[in-house]
């Protein structure tokens, strides 16, 4: 059982059949046919040869299966992921050298080893820390910025590269003159062509169809001769084993890029989970083990000379509706990929970098996710403005300072969250016995002498002054207040610094002559007040089980004897 949990392939393939057989193979072709021009078009966006793109999807898609938890993701070279490897490793080597390959590749072992062990010591929660607006916001910036990446290619230009958008939009306006028409055409036709291929149907190898045209074109039309950049020859053969030497200096260097893959791709595989399972019905991943496995699939990758992969939008979602149902749907695409690395490179020789450039632009058209950005701002303005921020720092700063102001941007929110959280007076609605907000419920009943606050989060130091200043804010504003009732019902936890704010706010009652009275105290918390010494002071005869057994008790001033009022035998119990 425990070997199954780490290697799921173990638990699905004993039961495979020949049903699923047919729905796999014809899934996993699909997806191989589209990955051979997109894994081309991803290398050369990583700053390398078209051919490392191929590299880095055969290895992973037969990985994947063995660890990963989903039948339908398709793990491979992305955009997103590229353009990291190209901002990061840009700054200690020039683009498509062998120092440049071997720091990618180191990359790629760095990456994949931090999922591994994120994932074997069930760090997967590490996913909450980024907020949904950040992670919108970051891609769909960074969505941009690839497409702004490809101006060269598309336009036949030689501008100097640049992660940040007004520096391309500068460069690109200083050379307009030099634009190359026919590549231009070339490129913009190649991405009207995919457009409408995918407005007809999204498992139409439409990328494929546009290598294909383009290549027939550029041969026959002779358009190499007129200046119409192609990518010539490519090595034959599957990528071979090698084990690049890793210097203490270069781990230090690429430590920073490492930790930003390892994040980025995890959220990408994970969101495509998640749209997959909510889409076609499918079982839902076990976040520590994608880690695992999206790890291994770097780590291992990274010795047959792939650069850093994750799961890919586009592929995973042609793979789920060409009917993938396991992880051979993968193992097929890679087979495929195998035969194209061995035999068909030489086809490829008068693929216009032009098309590939379309090929890139057309993938990350889905990225920009301008519903989301209308929605937050029609529905949450805090998130809307989180998300904008994240989205302008990106395309300013860049993508590897971006997804830094992203995540303080992420801890910073929680952080505000935590430390001002819901706090609301509550009155008992009429003819029950329950009681409610009174600022939601007009017609709630507030007695005279007696404040009802409920305080909706944990007490610890991050609130714990608001807590405090909170309540006595709210008593300055009653006048003959007698008693306190303190809700405990969504207060889960207190640490040292929250009961140093009861303290207080216990002696200030006292002050005051104020009875403080607290309600619904659940186990875990009983069990925190009693480690800190809190409870004695408030007096278990001042606990109650309810809100209402509180208000009755202090109404016919009656001491309460039996357990189901009191708390007195319930104390220790959960």
């Amino acid at each position: 059982m425990r070997l199954r949990q780490y290697i799921p392939i173990l638990e699905w393939l004993p039961k495979y059949n020949i049903k699923l057989l047919g729905s796999d193979l014809l899934a996993g072709l699909t997806v191989g046919v589209m990955l051979i021009p997109q894994g081309m078009a991803y290398g050369l966006l990583a700053g390398l040869d078209p051919i490392y793109g191929l590299y880095a999807g055969i290895v992973p898609l037969i990985l994947y299966p063995l660890f990963g938890t989903s039948g339908q993701i398709s793990i491979g070279p992305t955009a997103l992921v590229s353009l990291l490897v190209l901002a990061g490793v840009s700054q200690y080597a020039e683009l498509n050298t062998q120092r440049y390959l071997e720091l990618a590749v180191i990359t790629a072992l760095m990456a994949g080893l931090i999922q591994v062990l994120l994932g074997l010591f069930k760090w997967g929660f590490l996913i909450n820390f980024l907020a949904h607006p950040v992670i919108s916001g970051f891609t769909s910036a960074a969505a941009i910025i690839i497409g702004l990446s490809q101006f060269n290619n598309l336009f036949g230009l030689s501008l100097e590269r640049s992660n940040q958008i007004h520096v391309v939009m500068g460069r690109l306006f200083e050379s307009l003159g030099d634009i190359h028409y026919p590549t231009l055409l070339l490129g913009v036709g190649g991405i009207a062509f995919m457009l409408i291929l995918r407005r007809i149907h999204r498992s139409i190898p439409s990328a494929l169809l546009a290598a294909i045209a383009g290549i027939l074109i550029t041969k026959f039309a002779q358009l190499d001769t007129m200046g119409v950049a192609i990518l010539r020859d490519i090595p034959q053969g599957l990528p071979s084993f090698s084990a690049p030497s890793i210097t203490l200096a270069d781990i230090q260097m690429l430590l920073p890029l490492a930790l930003t893959i390892s994040v980025i791709s995890f959220i990408e595989s994970l969101a495509i989970a998640a749209a997959i399972t909510n889409k076609y019905k499918a079982p839902k991943v076990d976040p520590d083990q994608e880690l695992i496995a999206l790890g291994l699939t770097k780590l291992i990758g990274g010795f047959f000379q792939a650069f850093p992969t994750t799961g890919s939008f586009t592929r995973s979602a042609v793979n789920a509706e060409a009917g993938a149902k396991t992880g051979m749907a993968s193992i097929f695409g890679a087979v495929l990929l195998g035969v194209t690395l061995l035999f068909l490179t030489p086809l490829f020789y008068f693929l216009p970098k032009a098309i590939l450039a379309s090929i890139i632009m057309v993938s990350v058209i889905g990225l920009i996710n301008v519903k989301e950005a209308i929605h937050l701002f029609k529905t949450d303005r805090r998130d809307f403005y989180t998300l904008l921020a994240t989205f302008l720092a990106t395309l300013i700063l860049g993508i590897q300072l971006g997804v830094l102001s992203g995540l303080l941007l992420s801890i910073a929110f929680m952080v505000y969250q935590n430390a001002k959280p819901h706090m609301t007076v509550l009155g008992r609605v009429p003819d029950t016995h329950h009681y409610r907000s009174i600022s939601r419920f007009s017609n709630a009943i507030k007695n005279d002498d007696i404040l009802i606050i409920r305080f909706d989060a944990q007490l610890y130091f991050a609130n714990a002054a608001f807590f405090e200043q909170g309540i006595l804010d709210l008593i300055d504003q009653e006048k003959g207040l007698k008693l306190l009732i303190l809700d405990m019902s969504n207060i889960h936890d207190i640490d040292s610094t929250g009961v140093h704010a009861l303290e207080e706010l216990l002696l200030r009652l006292q002050q005051r002559d104020i009875e403080l009275k607290v309600a619904n105290p659940i186990g875990p918390l009983r069990d925190a007040l009693d480690r800190h010494g809190i409870g004695k002071k408030i007096g278990v005869e001042n606990c109650y089980l309810s809100i209402a057994d509180a208000v009755h008790d202090y109404e016919t001033e009656e001491h309460i004897t039996t357990p189901s009022k009191a708390l007195h035998d319930h104390w220790k119990k959960p």
